[in-house]
């Protein structure tokens, strides 16, 4: 052990070099890693918040549910009489508007039933209402970006006015804030021509985008599916419909491909370099030898610097992802909560410590001779 840490005070600009590297390498995983949760959060928040366990959409919609699958009222009432299953119509459809100041936002506005499980509330201001209609409760984004309780929201190109009530938690889909109105006024809104103005929903489709579901604990995917023949529908856990959500799969395939290339690139780097410095100091390793050390301890001298440079290569690197977090702050979708900080930083530090096991049997293989030879 004091010889490990004395060789590297000995050649501390060749581990200097090697640690920020594992620096950089560790700093970009978790940068890649906290893009990867935010990015994740600003596309489905406002799915995740639902307090269901499974959804239940259209048959025939296998891609972008929540845009082509469309529930009539005939399968909603069937859902609603379901035993022991708690169902509500749910609407999901992303707009743009603009308040009585002339503020203008994006907006996805979730259709739900006042009351229903799936009602989000209100942290300021009034929850929905069935006796207000046109009210709509707003996400903390929303709020942001200059919309206030008491505005009147007007929806672009459809004239519909809707008053803001309240405001509630961040929560987005497909990184756009999230809007919370009763399913009446996303009926007009997702139904209404453009340029119809006043119409009301009286004469417009009875239908939702999916049916969100709370089913107890030990329903068996027999009487799920015998279910979902019977309403024409097909259910689906929270968490895979997810993937409806418009850019969740190809966005998280993107950055766990980058995640996963650069767990491949660490252990090599670190691999490589102790390769050589293995080889340069072979007569140092032979001389230790062939005064008696084992090879139990040469290993544990290799492990030793190995461990030293990856582990506060590694802690260096998290922090500067954790202070690329901090200074972002919510300018961008990046998220890197400490449970996942540590748990990358521990791959990336196995994965570096592998790529220094590459060099182990050159180390317990070296021969005293090599010094001894060297010597005549």
């Amino acid at each position: 052990m004091f010889l490990a840490l004395l060789e590297l005070r000995a050649a501390r600009g060749r581990f200097l070099l090697m640690g920020s590297v594992v620096v950089l390498v560790a700093a970009l995983v978790g940068i890649v890693s906290g893009f990867t949760t935010g990015l994740g959060d600003d596309t489905v928040s406002a799915l995740r918040r639902l307090p269901a366990t499974h959804v239940a959409f259209a048959s025939g919609s296998e891609s972008d549910q929540f845009a082509r699958s469309l529930i009539d009222v005939r399968t909603a009432d069937g859902w609603s009489r379901e035993k022991d299953i708690d169902a509500t119509p749910l609407g999901v459809t992303i707009t743009r508007g603009t308040t009585g100041r002339g503020t203008e936002v994006d907006l996805a506005a979730f259709g739900i039933a006042p009351g229903a499980f799936t009602d989000p509330g209100a942290d300021d201001g009034e929850p929905l209402d069935p006796t207000h209609p046109h009210g709509v409760v707003v996400s903390r984004q929303l709020v942001d970006e200059g919309v206030r309780v008491g505005d009147t929201l007007v929806i672009d190109r459809l004239g519909i006015r809707l008053d803001v009530v309240g405001s509630t938690g961040r929560s987005s889909y497909g990184h756009v804030p999230a809007a919370y109105v009763t399913t009446d006024t996303w009926r007009q809104i997702r139904f209404t021509t453009p340029g119809a103005r006043g119409t009301g929903a009286g004469g417009l489709p009875v239908q939702y985008s999916a049916m969100a579901l709370r089913l107890p604990d030990g329903t068996g995917a027999a009487a799920l599916d015998a279910a979902d023949r019977r309403h024409d529908t097909t259910t689906v856990p929270l968490e895979t419909a997810f993937t409806a959500a418009p850019g969740y799969d190809g966005e998280r395939l993107t950055m766990t491909s980058i995640q996963t290339f650069l767990f491949l690139i660490a252990p090599l780097v670190v691999g490589a370099f102790f390769a050589v410095w293995t080889v340069q100091r072979t007569p140092e390793l032979a001389l230790l030898r062939a005064m008696g050390a084992s090879r139990r301890r040469l290993l544990g001298h290799t492990l030793t610097q190995a461990a030293v440079v990856v582990a506060t290569g590694t802690a260096v690197g998290a922090a500067l992802a954790a202070g690329l977090g901090t200074l972002v702050g919510d300018k961008v979708p990046f998220s890197l909560p400490a449970g996942t900080l540590v748990a990358t930083m521990a791959s990336v530090a196995l994965v570096g410590l592998a790529g220094s096991a590459l060099t182990l049997r050159r180390v317990t293989t070296v021969d005293p001779m090599t010094m001894l030879g060297a010597a005549r």
